[in-house]
């Protein structure tokens, strides 16, 4: 295996993205000479660019995980080819697999899971400052176009995050603003190996079929759909500096009344889902399962507007002229 040079404008492009985000991240500052950054290679065509544009970029400072989910029998076989060319390069890589197979519904909801958990945990233990992922533009584009689908708020519109703070540290997606056929023809141009996962073929996946809608509409443009998600988590990152303010200011405990009624129903929509959880974590009910992230607590806000009282997620909520009261809901009775 021989790889050739990569184009020096794209190494270049690299690296401005990748200190960009991390002004983004860290408040304007720069990225330290010596800060590592840990790299997540599924040996696809877009990882494997991302492998190479790093090390170009940032010689002596990269590490490298794959995880094998162990769902095809080639899978092994791209893992190791991952770890050649990691070799070749001089980057550390390690192959982590799953604890117990990922089977039942949701596989690929499993499967994202389990492989996260995993690189955290690798990625901890390295003591790593950054973990990259390979997300581009196409990527944003059907992830936005999917949620669109689904009617999500704005939270779920802002798709995937350029940065992520995560137990890991920080998640940088630097190619965000590159496109899957440019990545691709440089992996070419570099004679840079990779592999085709043939899931992304599988038309049972939603995602899949989105591909093919926008591969069919030349009138869609992903790096501006791409660009759109970026603008709507930027107005998401401003609700929830202005949701956190306003939660220091009024949330005095489940019992003290929660004055928010006052506001508009998009941060009424966000006080309510963390009152709730944050009631939850203080009674201990684990049971019914509740989502503070991405709850519908739609009716109740409307019970609560309408002056009447509402139960969801073990929670009783009523409204008093202080605000909004949060208590564990009486026990059913039984017939």
């Amino acid at each position: 295996m021989t790889l050739r040079p990569l184009p020096p404008a794209a190494v270049a492009r690299f690296r401005t993205d990748v200190e960009r985000l991390v002004g983004r991240a860290f408040d304007g500052a720069s990225l330290s000479e010596t800060a590592r950054l840990a790299l997540a290679v599924s040996g696809g065509a877009d990882s494997m660019v991302m492998l190479r544009l790093s090390a170009a970029a940032f010689p002596g400072r990269i590490i490298a995980v794959t995880f094998d989910h162990r769902f095809r029998p080639e899978s092994a076989a791209e893992a190791a080819m991952v770890g050649r060319v990691c070799a070749m390069l001089g980057v550390p890589h390690q192959t982590l697999t799953p604890a117990e197979p990922i089977v039942g519904n949701s596989v690929q909801m499993r499967a994202r899971d389990a492989r996260y958990a995993a690189m955290v945990a690798w990625a901890t233990a390295a003591d790593v400052s950054f973990l990259l992922t390979a997300h581009h533009a196409d990527d944003q584009a059907e992830t936005l176009l999917m949620r669109l689908q689904r009617g999500s708020g704005l939270s779920g519109l802002s798709a995937i995050r350029a940065v992520r703070f995560d137990s890991v540290g920080v998640v940088l997606r630097p190619l965000l603003g590159w496109r899957r056929v440019e990545l691709r023809a440089i992996a070419e141009e570099s004679a840079t190996p990779f592999v085709d996962d043939p899931s992304n073929l599988d038309p049972r996946h939603d995602r899949t079929r989105v591909r093919e809608l926008l591969a069919a509409t030349p009138a869609l443009d992903p790096v501006a759909l791409a660009a759109s998600a970026g603008f709507l988590a930027e107005a998401e990152d401003v609700l929830v500096r202005h949701a956190e303010r306003i939660w220091s200011e009024r949330w005095l405990g489940p019992d003290r009344g929660l004055a928010i009624a006052d506001e508009p129903r998009d941060l009424r929509r966000r006080l309510v889902r963390r009152a709730l959880a944050e009631t939850r974590a203080r009674l201990g009910i684990v049971l019914p399962a509740f989502d503070g992230d991405s709850a519908n607590v739609e009716a109740l806000l409307d019970a609560l507007e309408a002056g009447k009282s509402a139960t969801q997620g073990g929670i009783m909520v009523r409204s008093v002229p202080q605000g909004w009261i949060f208590r564990a809901a009486p026990p059913r009775r039984s017939l």
